[in-house]
Order: C-alpha cells, then sequence, then structure tokens
C-alpha cells in the first residue's frame, strides 16, 4: 500500500507546477533573461569590471585627515612618524608606476575576454534551448502518433470482438488485437513520460521551476541560413569563435603581465602631499626659531630599485611559460574547430539524407495504407493487413519526426560552430 500511495502522490505532485506554452524565440529570449548560467556570466563580468578599477586605484590620489594631538613636555616629538598637530591631512598617488600601469592594462584584457567568455556562454545557453526545444517538439508530435495508433488499434479490437461473435474470426484474433493494443499503449506510455522529460529539461535551461514545463507552440519557423561550402563553414568558424578570441584575449593579458613583470626594475614617481596645525601648548617657540600654525609639504617621491632578487626574473619566467602554453593551446583549439566544422557539415549533409529517405518511406507506408483501404471497401484485404499496415505507418510516422528533428539538429550545431546561432534566433 505504501508503495502504491508513492505512486499515486508523484504524478499529483508533478501537476503543482505550471505548463507554459513558448515559441523558439520566446524561449530563447526567456532563458537569456534567467538561465543560472547567463545570470553568473553577467556577475563574472562584474567582477572583471571591478577588477580594472582595483587595479587603476594606486594612481587615484588619496586623502586621510586625523590628528596627532598631544600636548608636549619638552622637546615635540614625533608620533607615528608625524609632529603632534591639532590637525593633519595626507594625500598620496603613484604618478609614474610602470608595473602598475601594465597591470591596469592586463585588466583591461582581462575584462574584455571575460565580455568574450560570457558571449560564449550565452551562445551555449541559446544551442541547448534550441536543441531542448527541437526534442521536446519531435517527443510531442511522436507521442501524438502514438495516441491516433492506439485510439485506432482500440476501434479494431472491438470490430475483432464482433466478428469472433459473429463466428466469423477464430477465438485467438481477440488476443492478437489486444497483444497489438498492449503494445502501442506501452509505446504511447513511453513517448508520453519523453514528452515529459523533454518539456521539463526545456523548462529548467529557461529558468523556470523544476515543477513547470515548457510546451513548444506550433509556429512555422524559416530555415536557418547555412554555410554554402565545408570550407566557408570552416572560415566562418575560424573567424567567428569566441573560444579563439578569448584565448587570444588572455595571451594578450599575459603578454602585458610579462612586461610588467620586467617593468619591476624601472624607477616609481609617487605624488606627495602633507598640511598640518599645529598649537602653541607643544612649545615649538621654544626650540624652534619661528613658529608657523599652519604647515604643508607637496612634492614627488623618487624610488629607484637597485637591486630586485631574484624574485622578477622568476615572475618574467613563470609568466612567460603561461603566455607558452596559451599559444599550443590556441594552435590546438584551431585545429580543433576546424576538424568539428568539417564533421559537423558532413553530419548536415547526412542527415538531410536520411530525412529524405524517411520521408519517401513514408510516403510508401502511407500509400500501402490507402491501396489496402480501397481493397477492404472491395472485399480483397482483411482487417489484419489493414491493421499491421497502420502500424508499419505508425512506426515510418516516428522515424520521419526523428530524422526531421535530426536534421534541425544538425543545423543547429554547424551555425554553434560558425558562431551565427545567436543571430539566426534573435
Amino acid at each position: 500500500m505504501r508503495r502504491f500511495g508513492f505512486l499515486v502522490l508523484i504524478p499529483a505532485c508533478a501537476c503543482l507546477g505550471e505548463v507554459h506554452t513558448l515559441t523558439l524565440r520566446e524561449a530563447v529570449d526567456l532563458a537569456l533573461k534567467q538561465n543560472p548560467d547567463v545570470v553568473l556570466a553577467r556577475l563574472d563580468e562584474r567582477r572583471a569590471e571591478q577588477a580594472v578599477r582595483l587595479a587603476k586605484d594606486p594612481f587615484v590620489p588619496k586623502v586621510v585627515v586625523g590628528s596627532g594631538l598631544a600636548y608636549s613636555s619638552g622637546f615635540p616629538m614625533s608620533i607615528e612618524g608625524a609632529t603632534p598637530s591639532i590637525l593633519q591631512a595626507s594625500a598620496i598617488a603613484e604618478v609614474y608606476n610602470r608595473p602598475q600601469s601594465l597591470r591596469v592594462a592586463s585588466a583591461r584584457e582581462g575584462r574584455r575576454g571575460v565580455g568574450i567568455d560570457a558571449a560564449a556562454r550565452q551562445d551555449e545557453v541559446i544551442y541547448r534551448t534550441a536543441d531542448l526545444f527541437v526534442e521536446a517538439e519531435r517527443a510531442g508530435k511522436a507521442a501524438g502518433v502514438a495516441r491516433r495508433e492506439l485510439d485506432g488499434l482500440a476501434s479494431v479490437l472491438e470490430a475483432v470482438r464482433a466478428r469472433v461473435a459473429e463466428g466469423r474470426e477464430l477465438p485467438i484474433e481477440i488476443r492478437k488485437a489486444e497483444l497489438e493494443l498492449a503494445r502501442a499503449r506501452y509505446r504511447a506510455q513511453t513517448l508520453e513520460n519523453g514528452v515529459r522529460a523533454a518539456q521539463t529539461a526545456l523548462a529548467l535551461v529557461v529558468g523556470l521551476e523544476p515543477e513547470d514545463q515548457v510546451r513548444p507552440a506550433a509556429a512555422e519557423r524559416a530555415l536557418l541560413p547555412l554555410p554554402e561550402s565545408a570550407e566557408a563553414a570552416v572560415r566562418q568558424a575560424l573567424e567567428g569563435s569566441k573560444e579563439i578570441r578569448s584565448l587570444e584575449s588572455r595571451l594578450l593579458a599575459k603578454g602585458y603581465d610579462v612586461r610588467a613583470q620586467r617593468a619591476a626594475r624601472l624607477p616609481r614617481l609617487d605624488l606627495v602631499a602633507q598640511y598640518g596645525l599645529l598649537a602653541r601648548f607643544n612649545h615649538y617657540e621654544d626650540f624652534f626659531r619661528k613658529f608657523q600654525r599652519h604647515n604643508g609639504q607637496l612634492g614627488i617621491s623618487f624610488q629607484v630599485p637597485l637591486w630586485s632578487g631574484p624574485g622578477v626574473a622568476a615572475g618574467v619566467s613563470q609568466a612567460e611559460a603561461e603566455a607558452a602554453q596559451l599559444r599550443i593551446q590556441l594552435r590546438h583549439v584551431r585545429s580543433r574547430i576546424a576538424a568539428d566544422t568539417h564533421v559537423g557539415y558532413d553530419n548536415l549533409r547526412q542527415a538531410e539524407a536520411a530525412q529524405e529517405l524517411a520521408r519517401l518511406d513514408l510516403e510508401v507506408a502511407r500509400e500501402q495504407v490507402s491501396l489496402l483501404l480501397v481493397e477492404r471497401q472491395e472485399g480483397r484485404a482483411a482487417l489484419r493487413q489493414i491493421e499491421e499496415a497502420r502500424i508499419a505507418e505508425t512506426d515510418k510516422w516516428i522515424a520521419f519526426y526523428q530524422a526531421a528533428a535530426s536534421l534541425e539538429r544538425a543545423r543547429l550545431n554547424l551555425l554553434r560552430l560558425t558562431g551565427g546561432l545567436a543571430a539566426a534566433l534573435r
């Protein structure tokens, strides 16, 4: 009883969610708004923007105001390096710091690379959304064909029972009809489960709750624009690859890091300013020839590194090694993208041939059913022949929907590889 109650509870919980009917464009737009991967990519962009601000921070003047208020007995000594004063103010900013300037350039390039990565994540989410949309659409069409087959076989079973009751068929024909109906019912149930799984996966990728489902809306879609040849596809893939652009950006940022490490031997200039408001009770007049309450300094701090130690050379070697790794990775990615694009183009042509084959196979099955129906009216075809022909037609419909979905997926994949998927679907 517990097991039965649990099985009854599962569909009851599934009904708590909401079913959203969306077109492909609407599903893509919704995914770009609230898909978790897209949201995380936007947060990465914000972090990269703040990294640039942090790198530029040393060049922004810092002003600190405080007090070194104290009573002096005897000679006025310094407090934490500053003379006793009622009010103290100091400002400092880097004027020339070549390593830090190069770090700023590296951070800016890193920000650009993060933007490219964010765009690549968006493209991946668009592809996943479109792929799941096509799968949900295919599953729904296949389940619809299975439901129609189920209704037809139920009518056949009733007809067979009537003929057996009239003595025109053997009782075993009822068992055979019941067996075919049970098979069709099992297939329909399997396809319905596939529909729910596909619609739930689509709901998750567009950022909805796990209890929700997204049902593809019945709408005509224009054919996606595709490259004219495999060579054109490879050229577009290499030119528009965000993965290649991201690696090039990382390589450029690493070049700035190498130069920043080498620039550690260069001199550094800092702007310094200081103001102090002095008090007479610190006895400055007793020890200095002239007392002045308002005092200020403005100048440049100049530093020249004479010996930087082995850390600079080690940092340069480390950055150069990382840059060499990126160059090797970049060459490998170029080769992989070219090979994947060739394979994707070949798969597209194969899917087109498979879809045409499935269409012809379906037409033959439909014509066979039509001929048997005519022969049935003339008394030259048995009910069993028509039943078997309709079952074969259902199989051909399901195979045709599968081939059509595979063709659309091949188109989507080729557009993803060539970088034109987002523009085609948005």
